[in-house]
């Protein structure tokens, strides 16, 4: 496992009768007075062999505070840790992991492709650490309606499945596509959704949009997804890879016109923080999921199974 990441502390007949009863007995004793030591020793074992360690992504996202809440609640503090890295080195991590079938525990999210390219499963979180679900909303600035109307109506009129956004990434994951180029050709393939975003639209004239986002996979797709559709609409566009925050601040201070990745109510607190300075123009996708997430093979289902 690759150590070039941070760890931030805070996973005859008489016979067979009698031999039968024996049986029955013992295994009701293993059950009972041993049934928890062989849950402790299982859990051990995972925690053994994944280092006690959870890959996570960004420091200060809303996934990674949650995962660390969840160190907390299930009482895995004594030997669990978050790792903190970003959303590439995390897949890589867990990519590395099943091609050896060894046991990996990643923060994860759906859509994104991981799940179409991997059999995986979340673990099952009996509090509720992680919430019910989460929607990703646009965020635009204050004034774009004004300046750029057309702009505007774009963003407001975009909206997508889980999906249809999944097929994007594994176009660019899996036929080591340019995410131009994906982008490109699931426009191309959908071209009846697209015309209801770009319904009554008024087109540009080489007017420059900034949009901005993080490297994940699901914004990378969302966010030139509609740059190639301004593209077509006669608007120029300049993409920004951020941070988390930065993401946040450059729509409120209005240096980049609007976002793609508002993952709330994980996000809330950033949402919270320039709430005032940014306009929210609602999901653009609905019913998205975050949690912990291991691979299929892995006899294990709930975040209470990491407990000694």
């Amino acid at each position: 496992m690759r150590r070039d990441i941070l760890i931030i502390k805070n996973s005859k007949s008489i016979s067979i009768l009698s031999i039968t009863s024996l049986l029955f007995i013992t295994g009701a004793c293993a059950s009972g007075e041993g049934g928890a030591e062989g849950n402790d020793e299982a859990a051990a074992s995972i925690g053994e062999e994944t280092d006690y360690e959870i890959i996570g992504i960004d420091p200060g996202t809303g996934i990674m505070e949650n995962a660390d809440e969840a160190i907390e609640v299930y009482e895995l503090e004594e030997e669990w840790s978050v790792v903190s890295s970003s959303g590439p080195v995390m897949t890589a991590e867990l990519g590395n992991a099943i091609e050896d079938e060894e046991p990996v525990i990643v923060t994860g999210w759906q859509p994104h492709w991981k799940f179409i390219e991997f059999d995986l499963k979340f673990l099952e979180d009996p509090e509720g650490v992680f919430g019910e679900g989460n929607d990703i909303h646009t965020m635009a600035r204050l004034g774009l309606e004004e300046d750029l109307p057309g702009v505007y109506q774009l963003f407001d009129q975009f909206e997508w499945e889980m999906s249809e956004m999944e097929e994007v990434m594994v176009m660019a994951e899996e036929e080591d596509t340019e995410v131009e180029e994906a982008a490109r050709q699931w426009i191309e393939e959908n071209e009846e959704l697209v015309a209801e975003w770009t319904d009554g639209i008024e087109e540009g004239d080489g007017q420059e949009v900034e949009l901005t986002l993080v490297n994940w996979a699901d914004a990378v797709a969302a966010t030139n997804v509609v740059s190639e559709v301004l593209q077509d609409l006669g608007y120029e566009t300049n993409l920004v890879e951020v941070m988390i925050d930065a993401m946040y601040a450059g729509i409120a201070d209005g240096s980049a016109d609007a976002m793609f990745a508002s993952w709330l109510p994980a996000q809330q607190n950033y949402y919270d923080d320039y709430e005032e300075e940014i306009e929210d123009l609602g999901p653009n996708t609905e019913g998205t999921r975050i949690g912990l997430v291991v691979p299929d093979y892995m006899d294990i289902e709930s975040i209470e199974d990491l407990q000694e």
